[in-house]
């Protein structure tokens, strides 16, 4: 189902300035809910108050309401684009909110991270060799190299292969573009392998930087979808993170510490940075993640 809705405003901004992970200073949701149909997805907790996330809601006047906010900012840090739902969906095919925002950043010049599991965001590349003359950074997610795995983990995406490709496709382009490991799920996708195989496809695809985190979230809502979700899907799985994770938020998968220094000297082995450069009015930086 898909309905219009009035926003009150388009970009929010981040209260202690750009965040450390991502470098993003406004973010910006041009819908509300997502047709992916990620099973961990965080957006579906209660504290963001969306009901059903398979009904989509488009800010009919996002537009007007970015025009104007994109005049009055007195700072031009980073717009993210992605922090609620994948800004490339299928719905953008034919509403294009995403592509004439970026034709508003281009004409107000300001810097942007898209964060996307879609290859749509290749029709794109014209204004993202724009925005580049300031910043862009696109970060495709993959969480398993797998596409089987991928169909049952993320059902509304792109399988994984072609989100390589689509890695690919930006950088023959020239864009600032790199892969988010995240989430890595616990009993899943937790293994060396596929840590391994992320890591040496992200470089052979011609990312420039990959970003891990080493387990995933849940809280109210989320917690209920996904356990439903381990039940269709991965029969029994649910009692071992009952076991273990209890109610709590943050949920590091059982391996970490060797896992995430088997992330660490992979990249270091094929050479591959794992941070990203962020924007500097002056003078880009290499900033570190972790």
């Amino acid at each position: 189902m898909t309905r219009h809705i009035q926003a009150k405003t388009i970009l929010s901004s981040l209260k202690k300035g750009s965040d450390p992970y991502f470098g993003i200073r406004y973010n910006m949701n041009l819908y509300r809910g997502c047709q992916h149909g990620c099973i961990y997805c965080d957006s579906r907790s209660k504290c963001y108050q969306i009901a059903d996330f398979t009904d989509i809601q488009v800010k009919q006047n996002a537009l007007e309401l970015l025009d104007k906010e994109l005049r009055s900012k007195r700072e031009k840090g980073t717009i993210g684009f992605g922090s609620m739902n994948d800004p490339y969906m299928p719905i953008e095919q034919e509403l294009m909110l995403s592509r004439h925002a970026l034709e508003l950043i281009v004409r107000h010049k300001y810097p942007v991270h898209l964060i996307t599991k879609s290859s749509l965001v290749c029709r794109d590349i014209d204004l993202l060799k724009e925005t580049s003359k300031i910043y862009t950074a696109v970060s495709v997610t993959i969480t398993t190299s797998n596409d089987v795995l991928s169909r049952q983990i993320e059902p509304g995406a792109p399988m994984s292969s072609q989100r390589f490709e689509t890695i690919k496709s930006l950088s023959d382009s020239g864009i600032y573009c790199g892969i988010l490991l995240m989430p890595v799920l616990p009993y899943i996708t937790d293994n060396q392998e596929n840590i391994e195989q992320m890591v040496i496809s992200a470089k052979k695809s011609g990312a420039m930087y990959i970003l891990a985190m080493m387990g995933m979230t849940l809280r109210e809502g989320q917690r209920d979808y996904y356990y439903g979700q381990l039940d269709k899907k991965f029969p029994g799985l649910k009692e071992n993170y009952m076991i273990r994770y209890g109610h709590d938020y943050s949920c590091n998968v059982p391996d970490h510490s060797h896992l995430w220094n088997l992330f660490q000297t992979t990249c270091k082995k094929v050479g591959l940075a794992c941070s990203m450069k962020f924007y500097e009015p002056q003078n880009p930086v290499q900033q570190t993640l972790f």
